[in-house]
């Protein structure tokens, strides 16, 4: 990961910070303290978001010439998932916001939005939630489009879209109204592009209260008869571009769990000294998830470098370990609070949100029961 270093200069011996090392930094000294606050949803971190840009990690993952290695990106969202797992989540949404460009082959597009959206100049994130359910028959698509000169006009309503704001962007799916029936199954009747948020004929409607994380910049989107050009088409038809895309889209969230399971084995190790003597009956120790975190790391590294990989077999182990990485959150957050006993229930003490993020990996798309349905067999 050589390449992935910062130029900068420095007189002394010692080898250029990486973009995690700069991520880490960031996370550790700027992001932890306003932690709680985007937990509880007064502040939305845009700021540091952009600063992160600046030091090269939204960009991380585009591919050059071909391949794309998406090692780094997973790592920096690991990175900020150990302080906070609310910013990790919008990290991942910036991450597959630039993947669905860098993968675009509407030239236009990619030159005008790619640089922006890298660099973190432009934040936005991915719509994807109710088409990944409904290629798999969890749910029909929201968004209905019609053909019209130079671009489609498009309506309906997302319920859920993350990393949002008046000036935002996002990548999300209709299905055509014109097209002879096609299904989202089907792929020809599919289409995806660019939302741009302060079109007047999209409006974000905040969200009730969630459980954790409001501070992510949630909105329901409506779609009132939006003129989307063909200049902010990503894929028609998505079929294809979906499958393409569709690895790294997973694999990207891998960091949420990385980052969230390493801060719990923390979190009970620093209960150890105090409560260790009673703490060792308790059936899961810290040590288990230091080798299931280690085992999880090494196969997101190995899965990672090659995300393009059209192989059945590859596409299930992703899935494979995206399943078993929700899982493995879950048990390592309630380990935690286990461990902290009552000191980790005071609405101070991290491990209690650390729960509340850890059900939040579990459950968004593709949820633990989709993942399950997909590892069945039911493809799209």
């Amino acid at each position: 990961m050589g390449s992935l270093a910062l130029s900068r200069a420095d007189v002394s011996d010692r080898p250029a910070p990486t973009i995690v090392d700069e991520v880490a930094r960031i996370a550790r000294h700027e992001l932890a303290p306003l932690a709680p606050d985007i937990d509880a949803g007064s502040v939305y971190p845009g700021d540091l978001l952009r600063r992160l840009g600046k030091v090269g990690v939204w960009g991380s993952h585009v591919p050059l010439e071909g391949p794309a290695d998406l090692r780094c990106a997973i790592q920096s969202i690991a990175a900020l998932g150990e302080v906070c797992g609310a910013s990790a989540f919008m990290a991942w949404c910036q991450m597959t916001l630039v993947w669905y460009v860098a993968n675009s082959t509407n030239m236009k597009l990619a030159r005008r939005f790619g640089d922006s959206y890298s660099t973190g100049r432009v934040l936005g994130g991915t719509g994807l939630s109710n088409p990944m359910k409904s290629f798999f028959g969890i749910e029909k698509l929201k968004l209905k489009g019609r053909k019209v000169e130079g671009g489609y006009i498009v309506r309906g309503a997302l319920p859920w879209v993350s990393n949002l704001g008046p000036d935002h962007f996002f990548g999300t799916i209709f299905e055509r109204e014109d097209d002879g029936g096609g299904t989202a199954k089907s792929g020809p009747g599919i289409v995806m592009f660019l939302a741009d948020c302060a079109d007047p004929a999209i409006t974000l409607q905040p969200c009730k209260p969630f459980l954790a994380m409001d501070g992510t910049g949630t909105y329901g989107v409506q779609f009132r008869d939006v003129f989307v050009p063909d200049e902010l088409i990503l894929a028609d038809p998505a079929g294809p571009f979906i499958k393409k895309i569709r690895a790294g889209f997973i694999l990207l969230q891998s960091g949420m769990a990385l980052g969230l399971i390493k801060d719990c084995i923390k979190i009970m190790d620093e209960v150890g000294a105090p409560l260790g003597h009673v703490n060792r009956y308790l059936p899961q120790q810290p040590q288990q998830f230091r080798e299931l975190h280690a085992e999880f790391e090494k196969e997101t590294m190995a899965l990672a470098s090659d995300p393009y990989n059209a192989d059945d077999s590859y596409w299930r182990r992703v899935i494979a370990l995206r399943l078993r990485a929700g899982d493995a959150s879950v048990a390592a957050a309630h380990a935690a609070m286990l461990h902290c006993g009552a000191r980790g229930y005071l609405k101070s003490h991290r491990a209690q949100r650390r729960l509340r993020e850890a059900y939040f990996v579990a459950i968004v798309t593709p949820a633990t029961k989709q993942l399950r349905k997909m590892l069945a067999g039911d493809e799209p």
